[in-house]
C-alpha cells in the first residue's frame, strides 16, 4: 500500500456511537429539572447542524451555552466515550495502527475528549483536528477557540485546504459537513457511515454507502478484522419471530428482513435469492426446489423444535447447517398439556361452553380429579420427560411408550408396546416427533386399544393422528374428551379460516397451534437459535445442528480459519492436505467431523500464507462449500 491515500475519519457518531456533546451534557445537567427539555433542544442543534439545515458555529455556542458543563465533567465524559466506541472500529484497531500515518480524524467535537479515545487506537496525535474548550476561571466551558478554522462553518473544508493532501482522499463520516469535503472537491470518495446514525438527506447525496468500518475496508481491499462485512449478510425472517432475533441479528450488523406470515414454495423461491439466513417456525416448507433458488444461503433456522417442515437431506447436501430450538418451549407444551389434562377431566369445556350460552349447570357427573388417574405418554422427549416429573408430582401415575430406549424419570414406568400403554392408562398424550413414518401412527385401531371414556390429546404434530378416527370415538363416546393443538393441514395466516370436522364436538380443546407459543418460551428460542447460527458463521461451530456434523471448535486465535464442506468421499483430507502443503501453509489445528453424506474439516493455519491457497481449496474435489474467517 503506498502512502498516496489518506483516510479522513469523522469522531462523533462515526467513531464513537454517540454525539459526546449530548453525553456530556446527560452528565452537566444531571439532576437538573429541566434536563430532558435542554437535552432535546441541543440534540436537535446537532443533528440541524449535521444535517446542513443550520450554521454550525452558531449552533455550537448555543449548545454549549445550554449544557453549563465543567472541566471536572470531562474525565466521566471520556469514560462514557471509551464504554461507546462503534464496534467496527473496535475490531479493526489493527487497520488504523497499521495506517496511522494516513488516517486523519477531523471534527467539530472537541480535542479534550477526542484525543484520550482515538490514540488508544493507534491514531497519531499529530493526526487529530479538533476544536478546544475554553473556560473561566472557576473552570466552567464558557466556550470554544474562535480562531479554530473548524469552529467555522465550512471549517473542515478550510482545514482540508490547509492540509492540501498530495494523494487521493477517502472521508467517512455521517454528517453534511463531512460530505462538504467531497463536494467541494478535496476529495476522491464520501462514504456515508451508517452504523449508529442514519442522515437521509446526507445518505441521498453520498455515492458510497458504509453500513460498518468493515465494508468501508471491503470496498477498498483494505485489510480487514473479519472476512466478510457482516452488514452483506442478509437475514429473512418469517411466521412473526420474536423481536428479540430481529434485534440480536441486527446488533451482530446483519441486514433483516421480517415477513409476519408464511410464504408459499413459490413465493419463498422468489424472495430466497441473496439471503444468507432463513429463519422459519412451522408453517414455512422448506424444500429442495426452495434450496436450488438459494444462491447465498448459509443456514436454516428453525425457530421451533420441530424440523420436518424443512429437507434436512437437501440442506445437508447443500452445505447448510440446520439449527433449531430443541428445548426452549419445553416447559410451555408441558403447562399447557397439564391444564387441558384437568380441565378435560373436569369437563370444564362443556361447562364453559353452557355458561356462555347462559346455562347454569352445576353439577359433579362426569367432573374427576387427576390425582391416582394413569397417564400414559407416547413419545418420552424432552416434552413427555418433563411432563412426567410434573404429573407424577400431582399424584398421577405415569406410563410411558417410545421407541428410542429412554431412562424413565422418577416412578414413570416403560410399557414395551403401544397397544399395552393404551390399555391400561386414562388419559393418552402424544409428544412423537414429525418424521414421516409417524404419519397417522394413530387410528382407529389404536383409539380402539383404548380404554372407554378415556382422555386423548395431541400436542405435537398434526399428520400424527387420524382425525377422521379422533372424531368417531368422540362422537361414539370411546373418548370422553380430547386436546388438540395441530391439525394435518393449518392456516398458513391468522386472517385464513380454520376448518375441521373437531369444531363444536363435546368437551374438546381445540388450539391453533400454541404449545410453544408463550412469550417466555418465544423469547428463548428467539436468543437460542440466533447464537446457534452466530456462532457458526463467525466460528465454524456446528454443534447442535440438526443435519450437520457436529462439532465444537476451540476459539479463533492469532490464526486464520479455512471451513471446508464435502461429499464424504475417501481421499478429500488428503488432497486439502496437500494443498496446504503445496503452498506452504502452517497447519495449527485440525478438526475433522463426517456423517453419512458430508465430511466437514476446520483447518486453523498462520495469517501468514500465499492468498492462492484459497482458490485450490476451492477446486478440491467433491468440495461443497469452502470458506475463510479471521
Amino acid at each position: 500500500m503506498s502512502k498516496d491515500k489518506y483516510f479522513i475519519i469523522d469522531f462523533d457518531s462515526t467513531f464513537t456511537k454517540v454525539e459526546a456533546l449530548d453525553e456530556l451534557g446527560e452528565i452537566s445537567l444531571n439532576g437538573a429539572p429541566d434536563k430532558e427539555q435542554i437535552l432535546q433542544e441541543v440534540k436537535r442543534l446537532t443533528d440541524s447542524a449535521m444535517a446542513g439545515q443550520s450554521s454550525f458555529s452558531e449552533g455550537l455556542a448555543k449548545r454549549l451555552a445550554l449544557l453549563k458543563a465543567h472541566q471536572n465533567h470531562l474525565p466521566q465524559l471520556i469514560s462514557r466515550l471509551k464504554e461507546n466506541v462503534s464496534q467496527s472500529v473496535r475490531r479493526n484497531k489493527e487497520f488504523l495502527t497499521q495506517f496511522s500515518d494516513q488516517i486523519f480524524i477531523v471534527s467539530s467535537g472537541f480535542k479534550e475528549f477526542i484525543t484520550p479515545i482515538v490514540t488508544e487506537y493507534g491514531i497519531k496525535e499529530a493526526n487529530i483536528y479538533a476544536n478546544t474548550f475554553r473556560y473561566d476561571e472557576q473552570g466552567n466551558i464558557t466556550g470554544f477557540d474562535t480562531e479554530n478554522v473548524l469552529s467555522l462553518d465550512k471549517g473542515k473544508i478550510k482545514l482540508l485546504e490547509s492540509l492540501a493532501l498530495a494523494g487521493d482522499v477517502y472521508v467517512l463520516g455521517d454528517g453534511y459537513t463531512d460530505y462538504e469535503i467531497k463536494e467541494a472537491g478535496l476529495a476522491n470518495k464520501f462514504y456515508a457511515f451508517t452504523e449508529n446514525v442514519v442522515r437521509d438527506n446526507v445518505v441521498a447525496k453520498a455515492e458510497h454507502i458504509a453500513p460498518s468500518l468493515d465494508e468501508f475496508l471491503y470496498q477498498n481491499k483494505l485489510p480487514m478484522a473479519i472476512s466478510y462485512p457482516k452488514n452483506r449478510i442478509s437475514v429473512l425472517l418469517l411466521e412473526n419471530i420474536h423481536p428479540k432475533a430481529v434485534e440480536m441479528f441486527r446488533r451482530e450488523g446483519y441486514q433483516v428482513e421480517t415477513i409476519s406470515g408464511a410464504l408459499s414454495e413459490e413465493e419463498l423461491c422468489e424472495k430466497i435469492k441473496n439471503v444468507s439466513i432463513l429463519g422459519i417456525r412451522s408453517k414455512t416448507h422448506v424444500t429442495r426446489k426452495v434450496l436450488e433458488h438459494a444462491n447465498r444461503l448459509m443456514n436454516v433456522g428453525a425457530f421451533c423444535i420441530g424440523t420436518n417442515q424443512i429437507d434436512l437431506d437437501a440442506c445437508l447436501e447443500a452445505g447448510i447447517p440446520v439449527f433449531n430450538a430443541p428445548y426452549s418451549n419445553t416447559r410451555s407444551v408441558v403447562e399447557m398439556a397439564i391444564g387441558e389434562i384437568i380441565m378435560l377431566s373436569r369437563g370444564i369445556p362443556d361447562k364453559s361452553s353452557k355458561m356462555h350460552q347462559s346455562e347454569w349447570d352445576k353439577s359433579a357427573a362426569g367432573s374427576f380429579e387427576v390425582r391416582d388417574k394413569k397417564l400414559g405418554i407416547v413419545g418420552y422427549g424432552n416434552i413427555g420427560a418433563q411432563l412426567s416429573v410434573l404429573a407424577e408430582a400431582m399424584g398421577m401415575e405415569v406410563y410411558y411408550y417410545d421407541i428410542v430406549e429412554k431412562l424413565q424419570l422418577g416412578n414413570a414406568r416403560k410399557c414395551e408396546t403401544l397397544h399395552e400403554l393404551l390399555s391400561k392408562v386414562d388419559i393418552v398424550t402424544l409428544h412423537v416427533d414429525g418424521r414421516p413414518e409417524n404419519k397417522n401412527m394413530f387410528g382407529a385401531k389404536e383409539f380402539a386399544a383404548m380404554k372407554d371414556g378415556a382422555l386423548f390429546l395431541n400436542l405435537s404434530r398434526g399428520h400424527v393422528v387420524e382425525i377422521e378416527a379422533l372424531v368417531e370415538s368422540i362422537k361414539s363416546g370411546k373418548i370422553r374428551g380430547a386436546g388438540v393443538d395441530v391439525f394435518p393441514e393449518e392456516p398458513a395466516t391468522n386472517s385464513e379460516p380454520f376448518e375441521s370436522e373437531l369444531r363444536n364436538l363435546p368437551n374438546v380443546i381445540l388450539t391453533p397451534h400454541i404449545g410453544g407459543s408463550t412469550l417466555e418460551a418465544q423469547e428463548n428460542i428467539a436468543n437460542f437459535v440466533p447464537s446457534r447460527i452466530m456462532d457458526y458463521i463467525n466460528s465454524g461451530n456446528t454443534y447442535q445442528s440438526v443435519n450437520f456434523p457436529n462439532i465444537q471448535l476451540p476459539e479463533l486465535k492469532n490464526a486464520h480459519r479455512l471451513i471446508h464442506i464435502h461429499a464424504n468421499v475417501p481421499g478429500v483430507l488428503a488432497s486439502i492436505n496437500q494443498v496446504l502443503a503445496n503452498n506452504h501453509v502452517n497447519i495449527l489445528g485440525q478438526y475433522l467431523k463426517t456423517n453419512e453424506r458430508v465430511g466437514y474439516v476446520i483447518t486453523d493455519i498462520d495469517k501468514e500464507y500465499d492468498k492462492q491457497v484459497v482458490n485450490d481449496m476451492k477446486q478440491v474435489p467433491h468440495t461443497i462449500k469452502f470458506r475463510i474467517l479471521y
